[in-house]
């Protein structure tokens, strides 16, 4: 060392010689490579809830009629009245107002209904209002879960059995009145199979479930759930748009956002195109959202017990999980934010299943709840269970949650 940096020299001497000296050396290693793996670790986000659960829709105390009951992901926006509005019931869309989420009261006028029409060609049977976008409070651009349910038309399926006759698209709605009513766009098929809703008829077949919409980088994204098909694996999709009014959405395929899949009823269907599943979600996504203080995308999610964890292993409870991405690409492992059955699992002996869960934040910038800071609500669907039958008592529900993070090996 005699020919070494002298301040090199001078920290080393401090140590003596021989033996001792390779005990310090090994320490400042190992303290170096602490730090590294340290640096390398994942980052995981956790939601605790921390209060108690409220109910924001009862059914027996609130429904306009019996097909008012949560069915699908909340879904809210500031309307340009000062008010907050949100649609999170039936394929009877009504809308929900307030001032607070926690305050949200249903309007009885129909904001749209499909009609229950027989012919797959016009995609009207039953719609759900599934995601919402809006930059002024009144213009909103809305994304319909479509369900063609053709064994409630005669001679559409070759089964009685809802599930292998049921075929999803997802729809383009729009509103010039804060939400009051919708209309179909002029191409209103924003997503659907490569095939008429004859072809593989025996199981459900579609794209289903879009998740809340995110702005990333000047362009705008969703998660859509999958059937998959051949050539199409199953699972779930991103999905970006420059623009929510103009209803183009590309789906990315592991290389760009390239993929389309229009209306194979509307003219010539292009060569199969194919979405790339996005790991962990084994199925659809409830909602999305930026972490204002990290920056992170959270993606919360219901899942069954021993379903994929998207790193090789399996979940050990059925619940809503949490998982975050910085390029909403690629996500980490998921962890658990409420145990609990859903409808990916038996609901025998249950007592209740929950449904749907989606993390919003009053105090998020914007006019969209697509952020959310350290506390913010989870909202879900909870539905009572006699036996092993779910009935129509279908509550929407309000948790206090907080947002934290810790180092994962």
């Amino acid at each position: 060392m005699s020919n070494g940096n002298p301040a090199m020299r001078r920290e080393l001497g401090q140590f003596g010689s021989g033996f001792q000296w390779r005990i310090a050396l090994a320490a400042v290693v190992c303290a170096v490579l602490g730090q590294q793996t340290a640096l390398a670790a994942d980052t995981a986000f956790v939601a605790t809830p921390v209060g108690p659960p409220v109910v924001v829709f009862d059914p027996a105390r609130d429904a306009c009629d019996g097909h008012d009951v949560a069915d699908v992901p909340l879904r809210a926006w500031r309307g340009d009245d000062g008010l907050i509005h949100a649609f999170a019931l039936h394929y009877e869309n009504r809308r929900l107002s307030g001032k607070s989420l926690p305050a949200l009261k249903i309007e009885c006028p129909v904001a749209f209904r499909g009609n229950g029409d027989g012919d797959p060609k016009k995609y009207d049977d039953r719609v759900w209002i599934a995601a919402t976008w809006t930059t002024d409070g009144r213009r909103i651009s809305a994304l319909a879960h479509h369900e063609f349910q053709a064994n409630n038309h005669k001679g559409r399926c070759r089964y009685p059995e809802y599930m292998k006759c049921w075929w999803n698209t997802v729809l383009d709605l729009r509103s010039a009145d804060g939400g009051r009513s919708f209309v179909r766009g002029a191409s209103p098929v924003v997503m659907a199979t490569p095939f008429p809703q004859e072809v593989e008829q025996g199981r459900h077949r579609g794209f289903f479930n879009p998740s809340n919409i995110v702005e990333k980088d000047g362009a705008f994204h969703m998660l859509v759930g999958t059937t998959g098909w051949n050539g199409q694996p199953g699972g779930v999709c991103l999905f970006r748009s420059t623009d929510p009014d103009k209803g183009d959405w590309r789906g990315w395929t592991g290389a760009g956002f390239t993929a389309r899949f229009p209306d194979p009823y509307g003219g010539p269907v292009p060569a199969r195109q194919t979405c790339k599943t996005i790991s962990p979600f084994p199925a659809p996504v409830g909602a999305i959202v930026r972490h204002r203080g990290s920056g992170k995308f959270l993606a919360v999610y219901q899942a069954s017990a021993g379903a994929s964890d998207g790193m090789g292993g399996m979940l050990s409870a059925p619940g809503f999980y949490l998982a975050a991405s910085a390029n909403l690409t690629d996500w980490s492992s998921p962890t658990l934010v409420l145990p609990t059955k859903s409808y990916y699992d038996d609901a025998c002996g249950a007592g209740t299943i929950r449904n749907y869960p989606v993390l919003i934040d009053e105090r998020a910038e914007g006019r969209n709840f697509d952020n959310i800071g350290d506390e913010a609500l989870l909202f879900f669907a909870e539905t009572r269970v006699e036996g092993c039958q779910h009935t129509s008592d279908r509550k929407l529900i309000a948790r206090k949650v907080r947002i934290s993070t810790y180092l994962r090996q």
